[in-house]
């Protein structure tokens, strides 16, 4: 990759701007990613508005990532089903296979 600076994006997460270096192509994501935690953000500060940024920030990253691992859980759980099916198909094709 050249030296060249990254273009930057602005973003507004809890009513406070924030430039951010996105690689080309990707600001459609990054805006969705925004958009996800600014959401986030504004749920945990309509529970408490006593709670700086910061803090609400962590809390929002915190719940992101309990959302990704157990969604992350549950794929792993759904491969490890579809494994066994597949298995069992093996299985019973297999059986019933005429001889040769």
């Amino acid at each position: 990759m050249s030296n060249a600076k990254r273009p930057t994006k602005e973003l507004t997460l809890l009513g406070r701007s924030y430039m951010i270096a996105c690689d080309p192509g990707e600001e459609k994501k990054l805006e969705r990613a925004a958009r996800y935690l600014d959401r986030a953000m504004h749920g945990i500060h309509s529970q408490s508005s006593v709670l700086g940024s910061e803090r609400i920030a962590i809390m929002a990253a915190l719940n992101i990532t309990h959302e990704l691992l157990e969604t992350l859980d549950e794929r792993r759980d759904y491969e490890a089903d579809i494994t066994r099916l597949s298995e069992r198909l093996e299985n019973a094709l297999e059986k019933n296979r005429p001889p040769s």
